[in-house]
């Protein structure tokens, strides 16, 4: 019997997350047999500001972690997040190379290469994610793989993700430094849509946003597949000062009050108008990035709320009214199957990153993941020789 354990480490501006999950053989889902969790105070939206610090936490996370679940952590695959964090389509072509038109995989290659060579010079910043959008075939467009098909042309629509390669690397470092091998970085988006999306609602269409601490991202699904992703420097965090502002408090007891965990009166008419008034700024971002796309009103299975802000009792009315769209909040379902070891939806990035060992009831088996864990390792050595060069 094969015993597969795979980690996920979500390094947070509020914390820092690691979820381990164990396989034997075909499992499925994997069993979560550990998690750890520390409070981050080395990251400014998502940057790594206090190199110390961020390592301290992520000892401190590993150690809990290990203690959970019996297993010496060695190595990981680890989430990139922060504002830093950006998608760019380009688009690339090949001439069909085999004298009988058929498509092979070097044609497909060749395309993604002109692509990116098409993003022009990319100052400072790192590719992270390669993923084909859509294909066609002597201007006709392919549904699934192009391979095997005949014609003369192959166009591609290719979606980059990337973000500062200081940003990478101070990860990578901070992260082989705790004394944690990196195995793959993983957008934390994306991570967390391995986690809290179903199969129908990557195909038919969605958009995941996770409201964090200080940043909240968006990654918007169709045909199973990512066409956009962003990041916008507002959290959750930005609800507890508007809290201490508005009722003159100070910044503990607005974030007691946010949690419900404040034993003090205060109307609950003028909380949820600050509650609101800030929802309502994020949500505008997100219709402002989905108009970008053209997908603004346009995405049947509608938005999906994770994170540690999308436990708001009027977040889902909220966010139906502001984009026109249908709205959840997504979380219990995952603490349900993972028996309570995975508290709430702020643990989808590390839990998503701990079921790339192969897929369950959360993610069911898709071309995406497929073509990801494919991706995952062609930009590894790459990622970690940089880092490693700034280790002692």
């Amino acid at each position: 019997m094969t015993r597969k354990i795979t980690v996920g480490i979500d390094v947070g501006t509020y914390s820092t997350k690691i979820v381990v999950s164990e396989r034997f053989n075909d499992q499925n889902p994997p069993v979560v047999i550990g998690t750890g969790s520390a409070p981050s105070d080395g990251l400014r939206r998502g940057y790594i500001v206090d190199m110390d610090e961020t390592i301290k936490s992520i000892r401190k996370a590993v150690g809990e972690a290990e203690k959970i679940s019996k297993i010496k952590i060695k190595r990981a695959y680890v989430s990139m997040g922060g504002i830093s964090l950006e998608s760019v389509v380009s688009n690339g072509q090949a001439i069909v190379s085999r004298a009988d038109g058929e498509v092979t995989d070097l044609d497909v290659k060749k395309a993604i290469e002109d692509s990116e060579k098409n993003l022009g010079e990319l100052k400072n910043k790192k590719i992270i994610h390669t993923i084909p959008v859509r294909f066609k075939l002597d201007g006709k467009e392919v549904m699934g793989r192009p391979t095997e098909l005949h014609g003369l042309k192959l166009e591609i629509k290719t979606l980059f993700v990337m973000c500062l390669s200081q940003h990478l690397e101070d990860l990578v470092e901070a992260v082989e430094s705790a004394g944690v091998e990196v195995l793959d970085i993983v957008s934390s988006p994306i991570a967390a849509g391995l986690a809290g999306l179903s199969k129908r609602q990557r195909n038919i269409g969605c958009v995941l946003v996770n409201i964090g601490a200080e940043t909240a991202s968006v990654v918007v699904y169709e045909n199973d597949t990512p066409i956009s992703l962003g990041v916008f420097p507002i959290g959750s965090n930005d609800i507890t000062n508007d809290m201490a502002l508005g009722l003159k408090i100070a910044p503990e007891e607005a974030e007691l009050l946010k949690l419900g965990e404040s034993t003090e009166p205060y109307s609950r008419k003028k909380l949820d108008e600050i509650i609101e008034a800030r929802m309502i700024d994020i949500f505008e971002l997100i219709e402002i990035h989905l108009k970008k796309i053209g997908r603004n009103g346009l995405l049947p299975a509608g938005i999906i709320l994770t994170g540690g802000g999308s436990g708001l009792s009027t977040i889902e009315d909220l966010a139906r009214v502001s984009l026109k769209l249908p709205a959840k909040v997504f979380g219990r379902e995952v603490a349900d199957e993972t028996k309570g070891k995975i508290r709430d939806s702020s643990w989808f990035v590390a839990y998503g990153l701990s079921l790339l060992s192969g897929t369950g009831t959360a993610i069911e088996d898709s071309g995406f993941l497929r073509d990801l864990k494919k991706l995952l390792g062609k930009t590894k050595d790459a990622l970690t020789s940089s880092a490693r060069q700034l280790l002692p």
